[in-house]
């Protein structure tokens, strides 16, 4: 990672904890699905920073939603450009399924309250309108379908769409509310948890590929792991291109991570940081014995320790017992 995206994460990160939210970045990890986990009361954020949004791709677009639904947090990607194209402030863009806004816009909202009020769809730039008031205003003014339809400059079927809360082009917009001389844009719901998935989606069926036992991934000692944990009853979905090599969930969320102690070592302090600012647990798991219950804050596990719980009570009190140690 190149310094200028260094400062500019670390930028994004002094604008949330100004915000009053309490963040973790994962500039340790490369590569990772996001770049800052942030939370202030109830809310919890996946950052990815992007200079060209273009750089999503459907794979990396899948992997955030599918961890923004395993938290649950709200993602959201942050972008400066479209190909040659700067974003605009105040608009929100969407690239398969996930929102993404200008630096600019996020701080409106978190500085001044101000939510964005357009969204960029192919065609243009739109906004909904609030369209019981607008239907409210046509009738008290005595307007048919028609003639507002001539004001705003489209087809009368188009008015009847909006008065059903189908988006308008902003020029559309700012005709109708210049004639009414009355603000009639609903504002955008920038921090929105996830959907659950639809029936046929591929997120769906990734959903439904977790439902069961975790897949192998063809490494001896994680599926080992993956399979411990899942015997032990928790629900357990294997992440790819993240801090962890798996999120696991009873009634708590445990990320959990595997491999030698060199490794451990090095993603100690990250994995604790994002189990604290999620409000959840996180642990190692090697093979090697070790004479270290923590590292950085993180607990480590053998291979052999992690055999001795019998249920996800058990295993969650002995890891909250070592982080408070």
């Amino acid at each position: 990672m190149g310094r200028p995206r260094e400062r500019w994460i670390e930028r994004i990160r002094g604008m949330l904890e100004q915000a009053g939210f309490y963040v973790a970045a994962t500039t340790g990890a490369r590569p990772s699905s996001f770049d800052l986990v942030a939370r202030r009361d109830a809310t919890l954020l996946l950052i990815k920073a992007l200079k060209n949004i273009d750089a999503l791709d459907a794979d990396e677009a899948r992997r955030l939603r599918e961890l923004g639904r395993l938290f649950p947090a709200i993602v959201l990607v942050l972008g400066q450009r479209s190909g040659l194209s700067e974003l605009e402030e105040g608009v929100v863009y969407t690239r398969y399924g996930v929102p993404i806004v200008h630096e600019g816009t996020l701080r409106e909202y978190l500085d001044k309250a101000l939510p964005p009020f357009l969204y960029a769809s192919p065609g243009g730039v739109f906004a909904h309108l609030d369209g019981e008031r607008l239907r409210e205003l046509r009738l008290e003014r005595g307007l048919s379908l028609g003639a507002l339809a001539s004001i705003a400059g489209v087809s009368r079927r188009a008015v009847q769409l909006y008065e059903e809360g189908q988006g308008a082009e902003a020029s559309v917009v700012a005709r109708i509310e210049e004639y009414f001389n009355e603000p009639l844009v609903r504002p955008l719901v920038l921090f929105e948890l996830p959907r659950p998935a639809s029936p046929g989606s591929s997120d769906a069926e990734a959903t439904a590929a977790t439902a069961g036992p975790p897949a192998p991934t063809g490494d001896a000692l994680r599926d080992g792991v993956f399979r411990q944990l899942d015997g032990l009853g928790l629900e357990v979905t294997v992440t790819v291109r993240a801090p962890f090599d798996a999120l696991a969930r009873a009634q708590e969320i445990l990320l959990t991570g595997v491999g030698s102690l060199r490794t451990a070592a090095r993603r100690a302090e990250l994995l604790h940081g994002i189990a604290r600012v999620a409000e959840g647990h996180a642990m190692y798991v090697v093979r090697e014995e070790v004479h270290r219950r923590t590292i950085a804050g993180l607990p480590i596990l053998t291979v052999a320790e992690l055999k001795r719980h019998r249920g996800p009570e058990e295993l969650l009190e002995s890891i909250a017992e070592r982080e408070g140690a």
